[in-house]
């Protein structure tokens, strides 16, 4: 089961989130020597990622040590308002003095399944051929669909257990757009599944996950288990508000 970590706000879930992260960067470069990070898009990151590029935080981690990646993309231009790197370039990554060559994004302007495989070729090349991807801290989120990256409800990118990334079909919410995302046995790979979970949308969710038997293609969040790891749940109190009080 998930750790659950209870915010009294979004705001201070945020802030929290971004010391977390700065716990781990450390430690994993004390240990690794490089810290590997893995984006998601969504407004509780957006906000994690402006405090960690404000100045109170930003050098508290070791950029130069740094290497990120993004969880999913939506297939649109990269300086298009819906894209995840757009949002994390204007959020964090500009201003921050990250090595443009420690930056993965998924590339956009080929068809789905090329994307997808370009991505997965990165990854094969960045961690070398036969060795499995596994990422320090890969941040997710939590659609009031139950959906995390773009792993949607039904959709068969729920059952890949060989390809590192996937095209998919949107889901039903917004924005209605193509996507690429990285497939459960990359997120299971994980140290850290670190979900930044806020709003009251969120807790049919959160409650269908934690309290029941929810299956993977009812609610593909519950497929992220990170079984050599950790699976870390950062809420605001309107997410786990139906929750029973032991939770």
């Amino acid at each position: 089961m998930p750790t659950v970590i209870h915010f009294d706000s979004k705001e201070a879930l945020s802030a929290a989130a971004a010391d977390a992260i700065i716990d781990a960067a450390a430690q994993a470069i004390a240990a690794d020597g490089r810290f590997l990070f893995v984006l998601a898009g969504g407004s509780t990151p957006e906000q994690t990622y402006k405090l960690l590029a404000a100045s109170e935080r930003r050098d508290r981690i070791d950029w130069s040590r740094t290497y990120v990646f993004f969880g999913d993309e939506r297939l649109v231009p990269h300086d298009d308002k819906r894209s995840n790197y757009g949002m994390a370039w204007e959020s964090l990554l500009k201003d921050v003095p990250l090595p443009a060559d420690h930056i993965f994004p998924i590339h956009t302007d080929l068809p789905g399944a090329e994307a997808a495989q370009q991505y997965a070729d990165t990854l094969t090349a960045f961690f070398g051929d036969g060795a499995a991807p596994s990422f320090h801290v890969t941040l997710l989120g939590l659609g009031d669909d139950g959906h995390t990256a773009s792993l949607f409800p039904g959709m068969p990118s729920l059952h890949e257990t060989k390809a590192l990334a996937v095209a998919t079909p949107p889901g039903v919410l917004p924005p209605p757009v193509d996507r690429i995302t990285l497939t459960f046995p990359v997120l299971n790979a994980s140290r850290i599944a670190l979900f930044l979970i806020a709003g009251e949308s969120k807790a049919a969710p959160v409650q269908a996950i934690l309290e029941t038997a929810a299956s993977v293609d009812a609610y593909p969040a519950a497929g992220v288990t990170a079984p050599g790891g950790e699976v870390r749940w950062m809420a605001d109190r309107a997410a786990t508000s139906k929750l029973r009080e032991d939770k």
